[in-house]
């Protein structure tokens, strides 16, 4: 496996945090899909005309939601659904389809040796903090950790990464704002190897001129990586503000096009009923969601479960 598959999914008291987390994505979502069951007891068109208002309404997109009702029609045309809770338990499963599908995917394979993690997204994300919470994280793992500020064109993100660095006993490498991110990243790769770090991880830039400067910015950045380390970047993970809903797969898009996205992190789900977002990434793009953040302290990133997250979508 890519990342250490830890039972942390199970530690007591972890899926009621979920749960509160995902609370407002439970209403706007499972909730509405209840409702629409109980008021429209008939399974005809009427109804999946109101699951189709529901799942749009909830972020999932137009080919995430399609696929879903699709398959579930077609179990109905079977007559291997008949009752409304078969309905709502095949739509479930569906929900869990789409996102394991996605989690199945290995983007890459245990190694020896330094790796390098890309972290990438735009400002306002939460991506400078995420990176700070993922060094804690892995260095409490007994993984000796280095951070790379290479978002120069930021001051606030470098005094952000030197207060996480301390709090995580990570080792940091900066330079002065609007240094070269590249060159940045060059000396800390070149820290890490004299000082036999096992990873790496790289703050960058969310912000430049125009879009197409950023993403030039982070291809340099890939190609110094390649050059210095065997195989780098390793990981490329894309942070999404899940409260941007559709936005966030917009961005993903983006991304995806330039930036060899190997995985996402999606933040702040905690305070959005726009959780759905998960679903239509999960479906058009195919990006395997990673981590999660839902909330403030660092033990609110969390390994990302398909089996988790719908347990605490439909669960009591």
């Amino acid at each position: 496996m890519l990342f250490s598959r830890s039972d942390e999914n199970r530690k007591p008291g972890l899926f009621e945090r979920m749960k509160k987390a995902l609370g407002a994505t439970k209403a706007n979502l499972v909730a509405r899909i209840e409702t629409a069951l109980a008021r429209r007891p008939a399974i005809d068109d009427a109804l999946f005309d109101e699951l189709e208002e529901v799942l749009l309404g909830a972020d999932l997109g137009v080919r995430a939601t399609a696929a879903i009702l699709d398959a579930v029609k077609l179990q109905c045309r079977q007559q291997a659904l008949t009752t409304p809770a078969e309905v709502r338990d095949a739509i479930r499963r569906r929900l869990l389809d789409v996102l394991s599908a996605s989690a199945g995917r290995e983007t890459g394979a245990a190694r020896d040796g330094l790796e390098v993690w890309l972290v990438v997204g735009v400002n306002g994300t939460g991506k400078t903090t995420t990176v700070g919470k993922l060094a804690a994280r892995l260095a409490g793992e007994g993984r000796k950790v280095l951070v790379c500020a290479s978002d120069t064109f930021r001051p606030a993100a470098i005094e952000q990464l030197e207060v996480w660095a301390r709090r995580a006993g990570a080792d940091l490498i900066k330079s002065k704002p609007g240094a070269d991110p590249s060159a940045v990243l060059h000396d800390a790769l070149a820290a890490a190897a004299a000082r036999g770090k096992d990873v790496v991880i790289v703050d960058t830039a969310g912000r430049l001129h125009t879009r197409g400067n950023l993403m030039q910015e982070l291809e340099k950045m890939r190609r110094v990586a390649a050059r210095l380390v065997p195989g780098a970047p390793h990981q490329v993970l894309l942070v999404i503000d899940a409260t941007t809903g559709q936005n966030g797969l917009q961005q993903a898009r983006e991304f995806l096009k330039t930036s060899g996205v190997t995985g996402l992190i999606v933040t702040k789900l905690d305070g959005t009923a726009k959780g759905g977002v998960l679903f239509g990434i999960a479906q058009e793009l195919g990006i395997p969601v990673r981590f999660i953040g839902v909330g403030e302290s660092v033990e609110d990133l969390l390994e990302f479960s398909p089996e988790g997250f719908i347990d605490s979508l439909f669960g009591e």
